[in-house]
């Protein structure tokens, strides 16, 4: 397949999720939709979507006005049932073009959180193969809530954290994409979370569980979205 990943500044790219792909045989590119007005190709020659992290806020569209065309475009994404996966702000931008709140969460959480998946994840392409409470790692102040008519997939302690709209478009709170070094940076002197240093610590010592968890959702997904792409061609 031939997917695109839109980032939201240098430290928030493909990471994980891009060497999977490329290692699993897709193509993959990405899009700073910071930088730049328009994605490599037209939106139209891709098959599937991964939307990152960023510092920003679904609601700082006055600072950032790219904000207002990714939501647009998302929503036309949603539309036509485009596999989409949305990562931490890309799973709140989700849900705001779903149509749900996104805002402040009730707490921060940063590190790893445990979780508990729905009953109704059971039957979901990704999360039905998880267990039934897993460990997660956040890095968030801002949550989203479930969309009307979306499924809800997993929840924290604090928070709502996966979610999937019609049948190809996912939406979660926590990284599986995340490098050590990456959010090691991304921590450091960061007021919002004064214990980076530990959160950091214990990162490295789960680092090796937690890549291999975010590399088998990733595959999971792209399962997912071939299937779909094959649903497509059937219907044209």
């Amino acid at each position: 397949m031939l997917i695109l990943s839109l980032t939201h500044g240098p430290l928030v790219g493909s990471e994980l999720f891009g060497d999977v792909a490329r290692a699993d045989g897709h193509q993959l590119e990405e899009w700073s939709v910071v930088d730049d007005a328009e994605p490599p190709r037209p939106i139209e020659e891709y098959d599937a979507f991964f939307v990152f992290g960023g510092h920003m806020n679904v609601d700082q569209e006055d600072e950032h006005p790219w904000l207002v065309m990714e939501d647009e475009l998302i929503r036309e994404l949603v539309a036509r049932q485009a596999p989409l996966f949305g990562v931490c702000l890309g799973g709140q931008l989700l849900a705001k073009a779903a149509g749900a709140h996104v805002g402040r969460s009730p707490e921060p959480e940063a590190g790893f959180v445990p979780v508990t998946r729905t009953d109704d994840a059971a039957r979901d392409p990704i999360f039905g193969a998880l267990t039934l409470v897993f460990d997660v790692f956040e890095a968030h102040q801002y949550a989203f809530q479930v969309p009307a008519g979306a499924v809800e997939l997993a929840r924290s302690r604090v928070c709502s954290q996966a979610f999937r709209v019609g049948d190809s478009a996912w939406g979660i709170q926590f990284h599986p994409e995340i490098r050590l070094e990456q959010v090691a940076t991304w921590l450091r002197n960061d007021p919002a979370f004064p214990n980076g240093e530990a959160i950091v610590a214990e990162l490295r010592d789960r680092i090796e569980e937690w890549q291999s968890f975010g590399a088998a959702l990733c595959r999971a997904f792209l399962a997912a979205a071939g299937r779909e792409r094959s649903l497509a061609a059937q219907r044209i």
